[in-house]
């Protein structure tokens, strides 16, 4: 079978390379699936770069997230169409635990599956977390991404105000056709400036997804005892954090990971967020963008696209 992998961390368009290994076998309590749609996230570069949480054993392929057919299982049947979570999913075939496996749902088609679980379930459990009511306010940073837009739209439906960041201001009418209150461009605005303007006392959640001096200027568009949740690093560069903002505002920094989020949850928590998420997903009232799809052979040309300026959907490799 084909995979891509990386014998040692770095630039993706340079370690990665394809491969011919042997299928894999499946140990008891694992299904053997024959992968068909990979979804690629800022994850998956991170960790070419050996700069995301989880440490590359090398050599790895690179991946986390994907749709397939299960082939053999003692729990699923041959055919059953699923989506999963795993470290190393751009290749033919992959052997996964069956109880890390969720059933695709009639009517969802693979394109849609391979991108269902990790940015619309981090939204979700996000806006869980918050505890965000109708007429909350909530800044996010990274508001084009695939998970800013979902942020946006189950945030509109519960009612809650959401301030997004862009840095192209062509970005900008989309986000607010999705529910968005304001989009700011901070290539060419004052995030401080804008928020203040709609919110004069700040506002009361900010999402963080980029880090750095961007992260900064976001902790401070936050009211007294407002809350930050951080859950990427776009930037690559740490949040510059403001001791005494900190202490004067009462505000409160936290780490936000899908992985912890879901472990806590319990069987009937991940039940009800599956169902949560997977049915606005199939009633499209949740939509994800697709901008290009690739054979998994073509995976260099579709991390060309995927890291073209102005991008606006998913790059998928089937």
């Amino acid at each position: 079978m084909k995979q891509v992998v990386f014998h040692e961390t770095g630039l993706p368009e340079n370690v990665l390379h394809l491969e011919e290994i042997e299928k894999p076998t499946p140990a008891a309590k694992e299904a053997l699936i024959r992968i068909t749609a990979r979804n690629i996230n800022p994850s998956d570069m991170m960790f070419v770069q050996g700069l995301y949480g989880i440490t590359p054993q090398l050599p790895s392929s690179a991946g986390f997230e994907a749709s397939g057919v299960v082939e053999e299982s003692a729990t699923f049947p041959k055919g059953t169409r699923v989506m999963f979570t795993s470290v190393g999913t751009w290749k033919e075939y992959t052997c996964v635990p069956d109880a890390g496996l969720i059933p695709i749902p009639d009517g969802m088609t693979d394109e849609v599956a391979c991108q269902a679980f990790v940015n619309p379930v981090t939204a979700y459990g996000m806006l869980e977390t918050s505890c965000l009511q109708k007429g909350g306010s909530l800044l996010i940073t990274a508001g084009a991404s695939a998970w800013g837009k979902v942020v946006i739209q189950l945030a509109a439906m519960r009612g809650i105000h959401v301030i997004a960041t862009v840095r192209q201001a062509d970005q900008k009418q989309t986000l607010l056709d999705l529910g968005a209150t304001a989009v700011i461009d901070v290539a060419t605005d004052s995030l401080t400036k804008k928020v203040r303007d709609i919110f004069p006392e700040g506002v009361d959640y900010v999402f963080d997804a980029v880090g750095g001096d961007q992260g900064a200027k976001a902790l401070n568009c936050l009211k007294t005892g407002g809350k930050m949740l951080v859950f990427g690093l776009l930037s690559q560069e740490p949040i510059p954090l403001n001791s005494g903002v900190l202490i004067f505002k009462k505000l409160s920094v936290e780490g936000w990971w899908l992985s912890s989020w879901w472990e806590e949850l319990g069987s009937a928590g991940i039940q009800k967020a599956i169902k949560a998420v997977f049915s606005l997903l199939l009633s499209q009232e949740i939509k994800l963008d697709i901008q290009a799809t690739y054979p998994l052979e073509q995976f260099k040309e579709a991390i060309i696209a995927y890291q073209t300026h102005g991008r606006t959907g998913k790059i998928l490799l089937m």
